[in-house]
């Protein structure tokens, strides 16, 4: 029997949320609906992540708690990194699965489900030369701050990565495409649009960078405010920095990974920078916008980092203050050259460098927020909290703001600061002056 209504779990970074978004208006074309909260739906789709061993276990868990307790199960579809990686080999590791789609192949979604409700059990993890965007549908609703990818795949091949073998080889949607998706988004209500990519900063068109797509972007008339993410340090042109200074709607935020402090580390993990390259880049970058927040990523306990290796990633944390970052033990991924490398951290080791790292980040962060206080910004609303008349909005710097404030998500106000937390930050409603 087709399914009727369907529910979509996605995993990961935000381009996992992109696609989750993607495949929902696919279904939704089919005539398929979401599933209603706490309802059952006919379809379940889990969009999965492959970067951490952690993250693909947690998928077959999720297949496992979707069979009922009569013994019946929705139709259940493996999408994502998890697919792309394991094919057909999944539906071996669990019976459950009916459909298997990697992420190049999604657009597939809607013509693999009648074929699952027939009785196959389809696998599709192509990556074919032909970009899946022209075959999905045109935007039609958006969040006030609605994702956009791109850019696709990695050229890089860290040697902990998966990456360049689940999403492929570096791919550059073309620039009328980006632009077109960017207007529906506006039309459909987007105020705010971070371009995606697994390299962003890679993205290059007709001899034309991602410093001139953003130009481009910033003239749509509706579209408030620009982010981008995930960059690389090694595609961070001189282009890219002068327009965090040049362009208002381009938001004072930066995330650009570093993932150790350590030369040694991060040569042996195939990173194209040196910590003092990459502090380079940033000293550029503050030049070129004095309040920027910077954001990064660190692994601990890639093999063979020493003690020293790992004071030296507590240094570039001390140096460079990130207002935010993201901290993972590393985690060995079958087929990438670092999960056969000599002296592999042991997990006590990993874990008791985590918390002091994290420790060490969340200082920074606090101390980041607390220096906005007092600050006159604008926020974009996006959802009510949890309190009666409270609203969430964001920051410029990425901080979630909560003001009472009778506001719509997609508006945007003025708000004075007035108080910091580890994880957020209170506004209040400017007043305006009258003439």
């Amino acid at each position: 029997m087709t399914p009727k209504t369907f529910k979509i779990k996605s995993f990961g970074c935000q381009m996992n949320v992109y696609d989750g978004e993607r495949m929902a208006e696919l279904l939704r074309t089919t005539g398929m609906l979401p599933a209603a909260d706490g309802d059952e739906a006919d379809l379940v789709v889990l969009n999965t992540c492959h970067i951490r061993q952690k993250a693909a276990e947690k998928a077959y868990s999720d297949v496992g708690r979707l069979k009922r307790e009569d013994g019946s199960k929705p139709l259940i579809a493996l999408a994502g990194c998890v697919a792309q990686a394991e094919g057909a080999e999944a539906k071996r590791r669990s019976s459950l699965i009916d459909i298997v789609v990697g992420p190049q192949a999604y657009h597939r979604l809607p013509e693999m489900v009648r074929e699952a409700s027939r009785g196959a059990r389809p696998v599709d993890t192509d990556m074919p030369a032909i970009s899946k965007f022209d075959s999905l549908p045109a935007r039609r609703r958006a969040a006030p701050s609605a994702f956009l990818t791109v850019q696709e795949g990695c050229d890089k091949f860290c040697t902990y990565c998966v990456v360049p073998y689940t999403r492929g080889a570096e791919v550059s949607r073309p620039w009328n495409d980006i632009v077109a998706e960017a207007h529906s988004l506006v039309d459909a209500g987007a105020r705010e649009i971070v371009l995606l990519g697994q390299n962003v900063n890679a993205w290059a068109h007709d001899g034309r960078g991602l410093a001139e797509l953003i130009r481009a972007l910033a003239k749509i008339d509706g579209l408030e405010r620009i982010r981008y993410t995930t960059s690389h340090p090694a595609d961070m042109n001189e282009a890219l920095i002068a327009a965090h200074g040049e362009v208002d709607k381009l938001m004072p935020y930066l995330h650009l990974p570093v993932q150790s402090g350590s030369n040694r580390i991060l040569k042996a993990m195939n990173r194209s920078h040196s910590a003092e390259t990459y502090q380079r880049t940033l000293e550029k970058m503050r030049a070129a916008r004095a309040d920027i927040a910077i954001s990064g990523d660190f692994i601990v306990g890639f093999p063979g980092e020493t003690e020293e290796d790992f004071q030296a990633t507590l240094r570039i944390v001390d140096e460079v203050r990130y207002a935010s970052a993201y901290s993972f033990k590393y985690s060995p991924r079958p087929g990438t050259p670092a999960a056969v490398m000599e002296k592999q951290i042991s997990p006590g080791v990993m874990d008791e460098r985590l918390q002091q790292l994290q420790e060490r980040i969340n200082g920074h962060r606090l101390a980041f927020n607390r220096s906005k206080v007092g600050a006159s910004t604008q926020i974009l609303i996006e959802r009510e909290g949890k309190h009666a008349g409270q609203m969430i909005g964001r920051s410029p710097w990425l901080q979630s703001v909560h003001v009472d404030a009778a506001a719509e998500p997609g508006s945007i106000i003025d708000v004075t600061l007035v108080g910091a937390g580890a994880n957020s930050l209170t506004g209040a409603v400017r007043q305006k002056v009258a003439a």
